[in-house]
């Protein structure tokens, strides 16, 4: 994403190495990572029934037998939730196993070792942080490592880890394994509400692909850090995956925030703001945030769906069969600058672009 490429973050401490001073019962949390509201508001935990996050099957999508039921679920996911858990979506075991394992072994390798792939002043690709924009704002409990994986020859193989060893290699099949998963989703979710399967599919079939790998290290204190701040994906398409089954994922619903607990070997999909946009907000992306762990660290892997850099944003003619526009048209490069060069807070860079009704 050329957005990630023209804008930087502003280096901070490594998250990583803080953790383990700051888990000394005598040293205290920098001032800048404690966060009042990661403890002040209301969370929801093992809810059920209507309240629980929608469970999709690719199967049953898949199945002609089962399509239109489980079509109308979709719809209803991304329409009143913008998330959802999608089981038995094809992804071969063997691929996500290798993914996690290198993953988790690239972030338990030595610091100076991670440290010959950080970022460069003018991009965000690599390993560091990300929202980085001032020197007083708050900031998250978090390590990344950030790459484009697709197309391949946009790769910047600088800030590719060579160890593990096999770490390239699993980046990349997993990489191949999830694009005609991500294409298959975007034509049911332009089916399930009566568009042409091919208006979504258009948009983002061979466009842009980056995955983030984030590491959340554990925190004594977790109620006082946030691990990620509050905020909405940009792009169309966000497909995470749990790489060490530690949760920590929230989102926010009715005013109310939801903990996600996903089961192993399914992937949690949400939609973007680029999606809400497109879709005419018949598709809703959702703030969502991430949480700390006391005793754990939790790792997760984001996979972002890009739409083409040179488009412009606005409603598709199929998703505005009454006529009525509902979001303001923006060049897409303007929108990702917006995301780049502020710091996350909530959904106020699309909730600007929403036309009076």
């Amino acid at each position: 994403m050329a957005g990630a490429r023209s804008v930087g973050s502003l280096p901070v401490p490594n998250v990583q190495a803080l953790a383990e001073i700051c888990n000394d019962p005598d040293e205290h949390i920098p001032e800048r990572y404690i966060r009042p509201e990661a403890s002040s508001e209301e969370v929801i935990n093992n809810y059920q029934g209507d309240m629980a996050i929608p469970i999709i099957d690719l199967k049953k999508l898949l199945c002609p037998q089962s399509s239109e039921e489980e079509c109308l679920k979709l719809r209803s996911a991304c329409q009143y939730w913008g998330f959802f858990l999608l089981i038995n979506h094809g992804v071969p075991d063997e691929v996500i196993a290798n993914l996690k394992r290198d993953i988790v072994d690239f972030f338990s390798q030595p610091l100076d070792t991670k440290k010959e792939y950080t970022q460069l002043p003018n991009s965000l690709e690599g390993y560091g942080q990300s929202f980085v924009f001032s020197e007083d704002q708050k900031l998250d409990w978090a390590d990344m490592l950030y790459l484009h994986v697709h197309p391949s020859d946009s790769r910047d193989l600088r800030f590719w880890p060579t160890s593990p060893a096999s770490f390239r290699q699993s980046i990349d099949a997993y990489s191949s394994e999830t694009k005609s998963l991500a294409l298959c989703l975007f034509e049911f979710m332009a089916k399930a509400v009566g568009a042409k399967p091919e208006s979504l599919l258009d948009l983002f079939e061979e466009q842009p692909r980056g995955l983030r790998m984030a590491y959340y290290p554990p925190c004594r204190q977790a109620d006082k850090v946030m691990g990620l701040s509050p905020h909405s994906d940009a792009g169309g398409l966000t497909l995470l995956l749990e790489i060490n089954n530690v949760q920590g994922l929230q989102i926010k619903k009715d005013g109310k925030w939801f903990s996600i607990d996903a089961p192993n070997g399914a992937l949690i999909a949400n939609i973007g703001d680029t999606l809400e946009i497109l879709s005419n907000g018949k598709f809703r992306s959702v703030e969502h945030r991430a949480v700390i762990n006391p005793n754990k660290e939790r790792i997760s892997a984001a996979l972002f769906h890009y739409p083409s850099e040179n488009m412009v944003i606005s409603p598709l003619p199929e998703f505005v069969k009454d006529g009525k526009v509902k979001y303001r048209s923006i060049s897409y490069l303007d929108f990702m600058k917006q995301i780049f060069t502020q710091q996350l807070d909530g959904k106020n860079r699309v909730e600007v672009l929403k036309l009076d009704q």
